[in-house]
């Protein structure tokens, strides 16, 4: 039964994992979550509370990395208040009004936007855009580089050190 809770277990994960791609699963979140249904399911054996806490810590900074990358590389690329909020707000709304492509694009159509409603020229608006998109970019690597890094400590826990 156990080698059925571990295949279950890292079935979800990969799932989790096609979730930093794909914004309808929550990827790292559902991770995470496996982590602590194994650890229940196997009274704690291959890891501890020390593990999930640094994991729980790690899956929170995540979420956040996730939620300000975009407008932290408009920042970066010099944008204003202005392009820094349009930006979070076009993530908000092109989540909202059109899922993927929304997440990608709303972003970098609000720092423009925001640019263009502080008086900014057009290419320093579209400089904040492009910033946007690193920032997206970055993010999306950052999540995927810590999904599969929780993904390989639970199978090097469970199965090579367990």
């Amino acid at each position: 039964m156990e080698t059925f809770w571990i295949a279950f277990t890292v079935i979800v994960m990969l799932a989790g994992l096609a979730g930093t791609f794909l914004p309808v699963l929550p990827g790292v979140p559902l991770i995470y979550a496996c982590l602590i249904f194994y650890g229940f399911i196997s009274g704690w054996k291959a890891y501890g509370l020390l593990s999930v806490i640094v994991w729980g810590v790690v899956t929170g900074i995540t979420l956040l990395v996730d939620l300000y990358a975009g407008s932290i590389g408009a920042k970066r690329y010099g944008a204003s208040r202005y392009g820094f909020w349009g930006a979070v707000l076009g993530a908000v709304f092109g989540a909202v009004v059109a899922g993927l492509p929304g997440i990608i694009i709303g972003p970098i159509i609000g720092a423009v936007a925001g640019e263009l409603l502080a008086g900014r020229s057009h290419r320093e608006a579209w400089l904040s855009g492009w910033g946007t998109f690193i920032g997206f970019l970055s993010g999306s690597l950052f999540k995927i580089i810590v999904a599969s890094l929780m993904i390989g400590a639970f199978i090097w826990q469970v199965l090579v050190a367990g």
